[in-house]
C-alpha cells in the first residue's frame, strides 16, 4: 500500500473555511518532516493559512518540537495519522470522528 492510500486530502481541503475574513491561503501543502527544513518554515506556512500534510521521516516528537507548541498556542491543531503529521492553522479543525 502506498503512503498516500487512505489519506483523504479532499476531506482536509473541505475543512478549510474559504470565507473567513479573507484570511488563509486555501492551500494544502504536502511535505516531508525529516529535520531538513527549519521549524520557522512550517510556522510561516501555517501562519499563511495553509494546512500541512507532512510525511514523518524519523522521531515525530523530536522533529516537531520546534513548531508544535507555537502552532498550538496560536490556535492551530496537530494530529499524527498513519505516518503523517496533519497541521492546521487557527480556525481549521481536524475532524477525526470517522477514525473510531
Amino acid at each position: 500500500m502506498s503512503d498516500f492510500e487512505g489519506l483523504d486530502l479532499q476531506a482536509v481541503e473541505d475543512q478549510m473555511d474559504e470565507g473567513r475574513d479573507g484570511a488563509g491561503s486555501n492551500r494544502v501543502v504536502l511535505g516531508v518532516l525529516d529535520g531538513s527544513e527549519p521549524p520557522e518554515q512550517w510556522i510561516n506556512t501555517i501562519e499563511s493559512g495553509a494546512v500541512l500534510v507532512l510525511n514523518v521521516d524519523g522521531d515525530l516528537n523530536e522533529l516537531a518540537a520546534g513548531f508544535a507548541r507555537p502552532v498550538r498556542e496560536a490556535g492551530g491543531e496537530l494530529m499524527h495519522f498513519r505516518g503523517f503529521l496533519i497541521v492546521t492553522p487557527p480556525g481549521v479543525s481536524i475532524d477525526s470522528q470517522r477514525l473510531d
